[in-house]
């Protein structure tokens, strides 16, 4: 940080020393002006009875030590203001964009949301645990009923061997003629094996046993399934309460975080609303600061200083 002469005691304003400034510009350009285009001779020529200036012959001033004495002087003391000013500027500018320092007030956490989908428990299928459920003699029983029924009413059903023999049976013709020579006709004895009694008697056996093994298989499956639907509604009870648990604890910490934001957030205002009011007081302080004058340039500002209370007066 440069040196400076700020203080708030005595000594010049920031307008003050900007017109001393000026003044002292504008005194050390009229020195320079005398000092410019200073050469040792002259040249003019005589042509046709008049004198033609080739070159302009300007010397030395008597007092050329006195001026650049005073040139120097007046470059030391403006330097002297412009470097105050600009002091002074720089310090009013670094006040009003200072900011609060709030990295030591904690900031609180955000809560991380609890998934209750981590707790959660798949349904069940029949395929992939139904069945599992069935004691080993109950499992063996339903492969036996099914295989009964399955062959069962395959034979029986339409379609079937014992279907198609009783469709068959009441077609089938006592008498029927065969020829072994032409014009000559022989008898074909036809004996049929079953009476429609006999297989009305044989499917109705079979569909009894059909029915009570069919009964067997429905009730295993039937089971199975109740089972199913018991673990699942088991299962969605139990994901119920982890959902609920979960909201419960997402609601629990969400009301702690903003609590702990509110309380956060009024002390950052506390924080800034002290730091505002020292900055004001301070930047009226620096506002109020003067220009104390360094007793090498006293002179020559008392000379401006004075010719700026004569202009105003």
């Amino acid at each position: 940080m440069k040196k400076n002469s700020l203080t708030p005691n005595k000594g010049l304003s920031l307008s003050q020393a900007q017109s001393i400034s000026n003044l002292c510009n504008q005194r050390a350009r009229e020195i320079e002006a005398n000092l410019t285009g200073v050469n040792n001779y002259s040249k003019s020529v005589d042509v046709q009875k008049k004198t033609h200036v080739i070159v302009v012959g300007k010397e030395l001033p008597t007092n050329v030590v006195e001026l650049l004495t005073e040139k120097a002087k007046l470059h030391g003391c403006q330097a002297f203001l412009m470097e105050n000013i600009k002091a002074k500027e720089a310090t009013l500018q670094a006040a009003k964009t200072e900011t609060p320092d709030i990295s030591a007030i904690e900031v609180p956490e955000r809560p991380k949301t609890v998934s209750p989908l981590l707790n959660m428990l798949s349904e069940v299928t029949e395929k992939g645990w139904g069945w599992e459920q069935l004691t080993v003699n109950e499992y063996n029983e339903y492969l036996e009923a099914e295989a009964y029924a399955a062959h069962i009413g395959q034979f029986i059903h339409q379609g079937g061997t014992l279907d198609n023999l009783r469709r068959e049976l009441p077609t089938v013709k006592t008498v029927e003629w065969m020829v072994i020579k032409d014009g000559e006709k022989s008898p074909v004895t036809v004996e049929t094996h079953h009476t429609p009694s006999q297989l009305l008697k044989v499917h109705e056996d079979l569909a009894k046993l059909h029915r009570g093994y069919e009964q067997r298989v429905n009730y295993f499956k039937a089971k199975v399934k109740n089972l199913v639907t018991a673990e699942n509604a088991r299962i969605a009870n139990i994901n119920a309460d982890a959902q609920s648990e979960a909201e419960t604890l997402n609601n629990q910490a969400q009301s702690a975080y903003d609590t702990a934001y509110k309380a956060y957030v009024e002390k950052v205002k506390t924080v800034r609303a002290e730091f505002e009011k020292q900055r004001q007081a301070k930047i009226k302080e620096i506002a109020a600061m003067r220009i104390s004058v360094d007793a090498r340039f006293q002179d020559t500002i008392d000379t401006f200083l004075n010719q700026l209370t004569d202009e105003q007066e």
